[in-house]
């Protein structure tokens, strides 16, 4: 599953989509994007189709992934700690930098821009890219047109 806001990129897979991103938190692996150019497109296409959601699933993805950065680059990515409960996968509570980048881009809202409900509707995958988008320290100029995608614009 590709965003809308990731359009330009993802027939070429130039970039990471955000499908991966997620898949690559979820087992703790840091890729490079130097890494992620070194892959075959068979390579990134099966990074971004195959299931990473059962504990096995997550290890043999981790895995797999592994062995091909090792391969190709002589040792392993490195890894990333994998919180019990990651912030997307939490729907009682809106992370407060999600709220910080939509007062940020909308100050003109009077309130949170996002309510609990909203942010309970969205999917883990939703959640996480909203969270990617709204780190401090990057661009995020993808921001804004997912939360039009996720239909959280206020009206």
């Amino acid at each position: 599953m590709f965003f809308q806001f990731e359009a330009d990129f993802v027939d070429s897979l130039r970039c990471i989509p955000m499908v991966v991103r997620y898949k690559l938190d979820t087992c703790g692996v840091k890729l490079k994007l130097s890494h992620w150019h070194q892959l075959s497109l068979e390579q990134r296409q099966y990074l971004t189709e195959a299931s990473c959601e059962t504990p096995t699933e997550v290890s043999q993805y981790g895995e797999k992934l592994q062995n091909w950065i090792t391969e190709l680059t002589g040792k392993p990515a490195s890894t990333l700690s994998v919180p019990d409960l990651p912030d997307w996968l939490n729907a009682n509570q809106i992370p407060a930098q999600i709220l910080t980048e939509l007062n940020n881009k909308l100050p003109s809202l009077e309130s949170s821009g996002i309510t609990l409900t909203q942010w309970q509707s969205l999917t883990p995958l939703q959640r996480f890219a909203l969270i990617k988008l709204s780190r401090a320290g990057h661009e995020n100029r993808n921001f804004l047109l997912a939360i039009k995608e996720f239909d959280l614009m206020p009206s």
